[in-house]
């Protein structure tokens, strides 16, 4: 990555928290230019102690008007987020307050607005966050809930960081090997059997990235969202039960067949989880060409689900004593709701629970209740959450290091490459030694260790201007 000019690092300024109308407003400046910004926006001409709020008049630059009454805050460079002088204005947080301080600090020389995650982006450029850190720092920003929150904590304090950084030097070492092997091998007598200490330490830790790669995506799935589809025939309760979890009358609820045509999608927090809800259309066999295409879609949002949810009618499963949808393409860890069970005339005896158990597979959780029955359903609910977090509970099992795309994808790259050394004949050491080199820098992709700029680019545009 090229490193910027003095003469291009300006000094920056953004309203750093939220817009609009607030009790206060932070404006953050950083650069070179901080101390210039201090002497003309106030009576003082010595800096603030750093890290000690400054009780301070803000003035207009040139005419000197009284803008507002702030605290500022200074960190003095390096001991800043972006390593450089920076200075804090917590204003008044009226629009108008904020709008004339931004207009005075650009008539500052030197100052000019931030870019989208510009603040940040300094700070990775000054080695004080690696790219996973920063992602998980725009996570911890966009977290809805719980679990979201916990996610990106962890991985923006750099726990995930580390870890990579760990394989990576390991490869490091392995490599370092080989090349004494090729470099000095004949002359020095290196001692025997140093090759087969690297290739077991290089298989081992080929298991240790397959155990990652085999996480289930829980890292992936929980930081966008656990995709919950609703699926079953017309007028199993289905909507009703979205509804109920979103709420609100968030479907249209008849108790005509094919009244929900298209997916509805839902955003929840269910227990501290994101769960996106998918309230789809009654499957059933139609000659209506638009409904068709509605059930087909049906089948599709289910099979890609990260948990189904089946709605049946139980009443008319023990009448007919078969299922009225197809379950063979839905996954066998399928919840089943068997609703109307307030339409029974008795309560299930021995021989239709049988007949409930023969027509599900083994594997399958089963509860039976209604959704109009209020108590039942927030049991039911409850039990739900419950299998949401045995699922994908952060705490059960080692905590995901993949919590993007981008990571699986290079982590598989690495394998590939650490597999290819391990093919490498002992007789071709210069070979091998490329493959470990291979590995190191797909692994240095995901940190940021070498050249991603056009992750860099896509990434803090998702930032926010302050930030």
């Amino acid at each position: 990555m090229l490193k910027r000019s003095a003469s291009e690092i300006n000094t920056i300024f953004a309203l750093a928290s939220a817009p609009g109308k607030a009790g206060i407003a932070v404006v953050r400046v950083s650069g070179p230019d901080v101390r210039e910004v201090y002497n003309r926006m106030t009576k003082s001409k010595a800096l603030p102690n750093e890290r000690f709020m400054a009780n301070r008049r803000i003035l207009h630059p040139t005419t000197k008007e009284v803008i507002d009454n702030a605290l500022l805050v200074y960190f003095k460079a390096p001991r800043s987020f972006t390593s450089q002088d920076t200075l804090e204005m917590h204003l008044h947080g009226g629009n108008a307050v904020v709008s004339a301080t931004l207009n005075a600090l650009a008539e500052v020389k030197g100052c000019r607005p931030a870019e989208r995650g510009e603040f940040t982006r300094r700070a990775f450029e000054a080695h004080k966050l690696d790219l996973t850190e920063l992602e998980g720092l725009r996570d911890l920003i966009e977290a809805e809930t719980e679990m979201q929150r916990k996610l990106a904590l962890r991985q923006s304090s750099g726990a995930v960081r580390e870890q990579y950084d760990d394989m990576r030097l390991e490869i490091i070492h392995c490599l370092s090997i080989v090349e004494a092997v090729i470099d000095f091998g004949e002359d020095e007598q290196i001692e025997e059997g140093v090759l087969d200490d690297a290739m077991e330490s290089v298989r081992s830790l080929m298991d240790k990235i397959r155990r990652h790669l085999n996480d289930g995506r829980r890292g992936e799935i929980l930081r966008s969202g656990i995709r919950l589809a609703i699926y079953g025939p017309p007028n199993a309760g289905k909507s009703t039960l979205l509804n109920h979890l979103a709420k609100r009358e968030a479907a249209i609820v008849s108790p005509l067949p094919g009244t929900t045509r298209d997916v509805i999608e839902l955003n929840l927090n269910l227990g501290g989880y994101p769960v996106i809800v998918s309230d789809t259309a009654g499957v059933r066999h139609t000659t209506q060409e638009i409904e068709k295409l509605g059930v087909q879609k049906a089948i599709d949002v289910a099979k890609q689900a990260d948990i189904t949810l089946v709605v049946l009618d139980l009443p008319d499963l023990l009448a007919k004593r078969e299922l009225s949808v197809d379950l063979s393409d839905i996954s066998a860890d399928a919840i089943v709701l068997l609703n109307k069970a307030d339409a029974l005339e008795a309560p299930l005896d021995a021989s239709q629970l049988k007949v409930i158990e023969t027509l599900l597979h083994p594997r399958t959780k089963y509860f039976i209740g209604s959704v109009k029955t209020v108590d039942a359903l927030e049991n039911f609910i409850a039990s739900l959450t419950d299998g949401i977090k045995e699922q994908f509970d952060l705490g059960m099992t080692e905590l995901p290091l993949i919590t993007d795309a981008r990571h699986r994808y290079h982590l598989e790259e690495c394998l590939g490459f650490l597999q290819a050394f391990v093919n490498t004949p002992g007789n071709a050491p210069v070979e091998a030694a490329e493959e470990l080199r291979y590995a190191a820098l797909a692994l240095g992709k995901v940190t940021g260790r070498v050249d991603v700029e056009d992750v860099l680019d896509a990434l803090f545009a998702g930032f926010c201007i302050g930030k």
